[in-house]
Parts: structure tokens; C-alpha cells; sequence
């Protein structure tokens, strides 16, 4: 697993990207941003998504799509469109959990 200082700038940088956009960023923008390999980049979204969570007493609650790498959840958003829209001063760009 990732160090701890590494995963928790990863999960920055994470949910910056959804708060801007409304979506997930895919794992080789987290590595080129964090200037890391792409297959670090790739474990790292892994780790995080294995990481243990004291607030829900078990591991992060997101997840990646089966087979993937690429982010569905990633609380409170959610990255693949659903009903629970969100919308903050008049803008929907947002799908939660």
C-alpha cells in the first residue's frame, strides 16, 4: 500500500476534480499531476479504494468499475449518472452516492 502522505494527496486531488468538473479524473491525470509513473498512479487509485476507514469501521467505502480502473463511486459522488442529482447555485453537474 501507499504511504499515507501519498494517498491522502491522491484523494485531494480526487475530489478537487469532481468538485470542478462533476467527474473523476482517470488515474494517469492523478499520476501526472502527482509526477508519478503511470502504473503508480494506477496502484494508487487501488490503494485508496483498499484503504482502511475509521469513520465507516471498515475500508473506504468507494469503488472502482469490476475489471476497471476507473472510479464509479467516490464519497459523497458518484461518477456514472444516477437520480440522485446534485445542484448547487443553480448548476447540475454532480451525482451523489
Amino acid at each position: 500500500m501507499s504511504d499515507l502522505k501519498l494517498l491522502d494527496r491522491a484523494f485531494h486531488l480526487i475530489m478537487q476534480r469532481f468538485i470542478k468538473t462533476g467527474q473523476a479524473p482517470h488515474y494517469t491525470e492523478v499520476a501526472k499531476e502527482m509526477g508519478l509513473a503511470m502504473e503508480d498512479g494506477r496502484q494508487l487509485f487501488h490503494d485508496i479504494m483498499t484503504a482502511s476507514c475509521p469513520v465507516h469501521g471498515g475500508t473506504f467505502p468507494g469503488w472502482l468499475h469490476p475489471g476497471t480502473d476507473y472510479i464509479v463511486s467516490f464519497p459523497p459522488f458518484h461518477n456514472l449518472p444516477n437520480q440522485y442529482r446534485l445542484t448547487i447555485d443553480g448548476e447540475q453537474k454532480w451525482f451523489a452516492q
